[in-house]
This record gives C-alpha cells, structure tokens and sequence, in this order.
C-alpha cells in the first residue's frame, strides 16, 4: 500500500493538483510541438537550411524545457521530490541550460533576420552552426556556476522541483543574478529589439509587412519577465513573505515558452510550416526560399 505523502507548506490539495496538470499541459504540448519541428527538420531536405538551424537549436532548447517540466509534474503528483539532493542540482542545471539556451537562440535568429533583411546577406553553414554551439556553450557557463558555488540551486516553493535559490537573498547570489541577468536576459533582449526594430523600419519603407516584428520580443518579456522580476526582487528584498503559491506562478509562466516558441518560430514560418504540412501529408513544399517569415 502506497503511503500518501503530506501537502507542501502552503498549498492545498486543489492548488498541488493544478500546478501538476498545468505542468504536464505545457510539458507535453510543447513537447510535441518542438519534436515536429526536429523531426520535421531532419526529414525535409528543404528545410535544412543555415537559418532554420538556429530555428532548429531553440526547438532543442525549449524540448528540454519540457523534459524538465514533466519531471517536475510527476513529482508535484507524488508530492515531494524524489530524487534526492543530487537529482535537485541536476534538475536545475538542466532547467537554466536549456532555458538559457532557448533564449540565446532566439537572439541568434533576430541577428539572421536582420541581416536577411536590412543586409540582404545570407547565412552561412559555418556561421550557423558557430552560433548554435555558442548559444549552448554559453548557456552552459552559466548554468554550471551555481554547482561551483556562484549562486545556488534549490527547491522551488512547491519542493517538487528545482531552480535558482533566491530565498537567501546574499551577495552571492545578488553578484551572480546581476551577471546572469545582464548577459542572458538583456543583451539578448537588446539584440532582439534593436534588430527587430531595425527590420520594422525597412518594411515601413517598402510598404510590406512580412511578419510581426514586435512578436519575439514580447514574448521574451512576457514568458520570462515575472521570473526576472521576482529573482530581482529577491536582490533587495525577502520575497519569502509572498506566499509560495504566488511564488510558483512566474515559474509556470517561464514553462510556456516551448509552445509560444513552437508558434512563433516554427509554425509560424511560412516555410517551416510548409516543410511540417509535407512531413505529415507528404504534399511537396511548391516554395523552396526559406526568410523565416513569422506571421
């Protein structure tokens, strides 16, 4: 007989419950969302472009977002985290590597698009993939300094899963959340916004609106913002007075990005979805020009 372990601090049964299924949602949608974009990648030849590479890296990043949302759903249903002090420090390196990862590939393809667009350059194989080995490089330099000792991985209120402690509030991790959020939050999100306006700009001047501009970059703010925002609130004051409930929201906000991402990057590249149309029908993909149009 399987003995029923007790609520977390603050939650009720009702409250466990839906940031559970909340999670496995999100786990699994944006799962199958990014596998199709991967799958669909390696299988159409039209599609294996420098370009859809980077589109390519995000979809990586955000399925091992998922990965990491589906371990912390089925510990939300057992109540507690089983898999030790160990298995809490790997959940949160792989949570921040894949998370920064995501958002460094995002950068990486409002570079290409500028350049696609207000340079008229193409991307090169070699650029690309010097890029994507970059993001995830970079994205793994970060997510390491908390198991050295710069910063620190624990529990999240919930304590099903885990991510940057940031209920201690101290100088390291004040120095550490200011190093982070510098350069994997707003540089990238500079990259975006002066690149994207940038294109903005140029189809202003030709009277055509390939795609929503404003699109990644509010995505970025609003998936990843509240996060953000209550890391930095933990910098200057003790966040602990919020209750844990309202502490655990930004986090399922954040576990939205693979399905956002999916929609924005993928499904809503006129060519990509044409590449997935083919993979799932079999119908040719009549063009071949690949400019990453989000629509």
């Amino acid at each position: 007989m399987v003995t029923a372990h007790p609520l977390p601090e603050g939650f009720t049964e009702i409250e466990v419950f839906a940031i559970g299924t909340a999670l496995l949602v999100e786990a699994l949608l944006g799962f199958c969302l990014n596998g199709l974009t991967i799958i669909s990648f390696r299988k159409i030849k039209e599609l294996r472009t420098p370009s859809n590479l980077l589109v390519l890296s995000i979809a990586l990043a955000d399925c091992g977002i998922c990965i990491n949302a589906f371990i912390a759903a089925f510990s939300s249903f057992l109540r507690y985290w089983p898999y030790g002090s160990d298995g809490c420090q790997i959940h949160g390196f792989h949570g921040f590597l894949t998370a920064l990862a995501s958002i460094s590939s995002s950068a990486a393809v409002a570079w290409d698009r500028y350049h696609h667009y207000c340079t008229r350059s193409r991307l090169q194989w070699s650029t690309a993939v010097s890029m994507m080995v970059f993001a995830w490089l970079f994205a793994a330099f970060w997510s390491v300094m908390p198991l050295l000792g710069w910063g620190e991985y624990d529990y999240e209120p919930l304590r099903t899963c885990c991510t940057l402690d940031y209920s201690k509030g101290d100088r390291n991790y004040v120095t550490f959340l200011f190093a982070l959020s510098t350069f994997n939050f707003m540089i990238p999100g500079f990259i975006m916004m002066t690149a994207y306006q940038s294109i903005h700009q140029k189809f202003r001047k030709t009277g055509n609106f390939k795609f929503n501009t404003g699109l990644p970059l509010k995505t970025l703010v609003i998936c990843w913002g509240p996060y953000c925002l209550l890391c930095s609130y933990a910098a200057v004051e003790n966040v602990m007075f919020i209750p844990a409930k309202y502490r655990m929201i930004p986090a399922l906000i954040a576990k939205t990005v693979p399905t956002v991402d999916a929609f924005v990057y993928a499904l809503g590249n006129e060519n990509y979805r044409g590449g997935i149309w083919q993979f799932l029908t079999g119908q040719k993909i009549e063009k071949a020009e690949v400019d990453n149009k989000t629509k």
